[in-house]
């Protein structure tokens, strides 16, 4: 079993910026890619930005590249999005990620064996 406990979340001025944590427990976190994805009110979950087990690799959603930032420290068992230029339409329900499996991504909902409780972060305009 893995667990995810998400911190970070609030309330953010459009144009602000946010940090988001998600301390992982249970297996060996170093072999998980991690992801986070996001819920707003009567809206689909959707994904939001992933990072590689070693942290060299990164996707994100078009809607957030260049504005959000996953990065990963394995000494500290957390991953992180750094969320800068913060928009109205970026309020939602944050929800860290693991797959099902070591060594496999996170490439969508059905990927996603564990889930933490999600952290609510409103960007007002």
């Amino acid at each position: 079993q893995v667990q995810l406990v998400e911190s970070g979340g609030g309330l953010v001025q459009a144009g602000g910026s946010l940090r988001l944590s998600c301390v992982a427990s249970g297996r060996t976190f170093s072999a998980y890619a991690m992801g986070w994805f996001r819920q707003a009110p009567g809206k689909e979950r959707e994904f939001v930005a992933q990072i590689n087990w070693s942290g060299g690799n990164k996707y994100y959603a078009d809607s957030v590249r260049g504005r959000f930032t996953i990065s990963r420290d394995n000494a500290k068992n957390t991953v992180y999005l750094q969320m800068n230029s913060l928009k109205p339409e970026d309020t939602a329900v944050y929800y860290c990620a693991a797959p099902h499996q070591p060594w496999t991504y996170v490439a969508g909902l059905s990927s996603v064996g564990y889930w933490g409780q999600g952290t609510q972060v409103t960007v007002s305009s």
